[in-house]
């Protein structure tokens, strides 16, 4: 019996072996990277090609007239000649000077061409922000016809720009469906925030459906738990909205806003087919003048435009995402708010792990005691 308790006591107080300090440390799998790599490969030559090519040709002369031989010659290193033809209106006359560009060429269309543009962004983007917020909460509802509802509002979004551009024109012409309707005689084409209003109204139309898509996508997401919780409190509807709804769809409401602001700075078919192809009408926006210059043969002056382009939008894409909780990627860890979640989730993650290990040891311990217990009782019979 003593023999037995001995034994039975040696091997409760045996512990478990450690790893060895010298172990070799596990090899790193490259499979991902070769799962990874041509698709990485394929998007930095589609994408990453013409953005190099863009900016290189940027920094090339266009074909001018040289005042020592009074040829014209095409290439050569040009520098910054190019941005500062953009961006100052800075142009050469034939005698080689360096001048301000007559009314009349696409470098003093620059500046009106990018306040354009940019109030477009603002009023579109304000306007679809507000209104697919509002679709996305009726379609977020339980009712009879709901999935119909959710097809027929992306139908606007469905047709392509060239035929909802047509399809305004028709509306906004002389003697279209507004002028009828009003009993006025408004000239949409021509008068200048006629026009404007005229482009506003059909880029809301055509794409406040998708916000209202990526919108209603983050709705699903919120439990209804909560919106039970908060009317058991006694929240209101506007407390509700304010207080959960929000907060808790900022990150898709923000993806969406990023996206429709990138897309808006961009925007080139609908002013060019409603209205005019002109640099100079009154609703000519930056893309409008690559164009033109790329019309004209002047290729990199076109591309030096362009790099401006997607400097602007490079600028926009950082400030959303860095300072406005614009997070593609889904991580919140670059605002502060982010950082106290991310090390509580460390803190509650860790402990319900330490919690386990002792937990598991402590009933390693119980079962090898009554397995002792039960042995020395047996052997004691």
């Amino acid at each position: 019996m003593a023999h037995a308790v001995e034994s039975t006591t040696a091997s409760s107080s045996t512990t478990p072996a450690q790893p060895r300090s010298g172990a070799k440390k596990r090899k790193r799998d490259f499979r991902p990277i070769w799962l990874v790599g041509p698709s990485m490969l394929l998007l930095a030559v589609v994408i990453g090609y013409p953005i190099v090519r863009a900016i290189s040709l940027s920094f090339q002369a266009n074909k001018h007239l040289d005042p020592e031989t009074g040829m014209f010659v095409t290439g050569g290193f040009a520098g910054l000649d190019n941005y500062l033809y953009w961006l100052t209106s800075r142009c050469m006359s034939p005698t080689g000077n360096v001048v301000t560009c007559a009314p009349g060429q696409l470098a003093t269309d620059f500046w009106p061409a990018l306040k354009i543009t940019l109030f477009f962004v603002v009023i579109t983007v304000s306007l679809e922000t507000i209104l697919g917020l509002w679709m996305a909460m009726v379609m977020n509802r339980s009712f009879l016809g709901r999935g119909l509802l959710r097809a027929a509002v992306l139908v606007p979004w469905a047709i392509p720009t060239a035929v909802t551009a047509k399809l305004w024109q028709f509306i906004f012409a002389d003697q279209g469906i507004v002028n009828s309707i009003l009993g006025t005689q408004i000239h949409w084409t021509t008068d200048p925030w006629a026009a404007r209003l005229a482009v506003i109204i059909a880029d809301v139309w055509k794409t406040a459906p998708f916000m209202a898509l990526l919108i209603l996508a983050g709705l699903q997401m919120v439990p209804q738990g909560v919106y039970e919780a908060a009317r058991v409190d006694g929240a209101s509807k506007w407390q509700q909205f304010t207080q959960i709804t929000l907060p808790l769809i900022k990150p898709a409401l923000m993806v969406a806003i990023l996206f429709r602001t990138l897309d808006a700075l961009r925007m080139y078919d609908l002013p060019v087919i409603m209205i005019s192809e002109s640099s100079n009408s009154p609703t000519a926006v930056i893309s409008q003048l690559v164009i033109q210059d790329t019309k004209q043969g002047n290729f990199n002056s076109a591309s030096a435009m362009s790099t401006l382009i997607f400097l602007l939008i490079f600028a926009v894409a950082f400030i959303m995402v860095k300072f406005l909780g614009a997070d593609v990627g889904g991580s919140q860890t670059n605002t502060g708010t982010g950082k106290r979640k991310a090390s509580w989730w460390k803190k509650t993650k860790a402990q319900p792990a330490t919690k386990s290990h002792a937990g598991s040891t402590t009933t390693a311990a119980g079962a090898t005691a009554s397995s002792t217990n039960a042995k020395s009782e047996e052997a004691a019979r």
